[in-house]
């Protein structure tokens, strides 16, 4: 649709969010960055990879190719936290999830800046959710949209821990209807992998806001720790992060995902 975002128009009743897996930084916001690595290490690598047979199942694919660290359309844009009390990031970050400062010092962008980069990318990636699921609401009674999320397995300032492989939001159980939660908990469960639901990551603005099981629109975040589809080193560095997708290591994921997306679909239209 643009140089920036992508979508992938399907007719099932399933629509795929990938807010995060961007990482083009246009040169216009590389001002003040300490480091363009480090402005990217916080994607959510491969995770396109990891979700593209959703494609093969006439799923709606809408995609940023954006960085986060431009601006995070996974954020209120209001910049209120969506984790209160806890550490996170902002709608356009200045900090990395470690904690590192993104920006020299004074360079962080301010209000105006902000507020450009909300009508350029975060609005647009909205209204195009918003367009979509109104597209699929027309062809189906209800819907899923599953928005895609990975992150390091271990990362102090942010959890205690070892998280969780699979770890499931779903705003405390007010985006979706309860019995397509408990088959997502249950296909989890029976997978032998660790798993969480609305642990540390209860979904964000996307599930948050889209999430409307009595208008038919039942939305689910699923967050994966980096683990099951690449080699995560101890310390991440220029030389050796990010890892490449490694197919052998997340097979055993993606069978598990693929099920997940099945029962998705399954809910939404159990005549298939």
């Amino acid at each position: 649709m643009s140089d920036w975002l992508t979508i992938r128009r399907g007719n099932a009743p399933l629509l795929v969010s990938l807010p995060h897996t961007g990482t083009e930084i246009p040169s216009r916001f590389q001002d003040g960055l300490v480091s363009l690595w480090l402005a990217r290490r916080d994607a959510d690598w491969w995770i396109e990879k990891l979700y593209a047979f959703t494609g093969d199942l006439d799923a709606t694919i809408v995609h940023t190719a954006i960085s986060r660290t431009v601006i995070d359309v996974n954020r209120d844009p209001s910049g209120v936290s969506l984790y209160p009390g806890q550490a996170t990031t902002e709608l356009c970050p200045t900090t990395t999830f470690d904690g590192e400062p993104l920006y020299e010092p004074g360079k962080e962008p301010d209000d105006a800046e902000i507020g450009r980069r909300k009508a350029l990318y975060h609005a647009p990636y909205h209204a195009a959710l918003q367009a979509e699921i109104a597209r699929l609401r027309d062809i189906h009674p209800q819907i899923v949209v599953y928005d895609c999320h990975s992150i390091r397995s271990v990362i102090p300032r942010l959890f205690d821990g070892e998280l969780p492989q699979f770890n499931i939001g779903t705003n405390s159980g007010a985006s979706c209807a309860r019995a397509l939660q408990a088959e997502i908990e249950r296909i989890a469960a029976a997978s032998g992998l660790s798993w969480v639901s609305n642990g540390r990551f209860k979904g964000g603005a996307i599930t948050r806001v889209l999430g409307d099981p009595d208008a038919g629109v039942h939305a689910v975040q699923m967050e994966l720790a980096c683990r099951g589809y690449m080699d995560e080193p101890e310390q991440p560095s220029p030389g050796n992060w990010p890892t490449p997708y490694d197919p052998a290591r997340a097979a055993p994921l993606l069978f598990i995902l693929q099920t997940m997306i099945g029962a998705c679909l399954a809910f939404a239209d159990p005549a298939r």
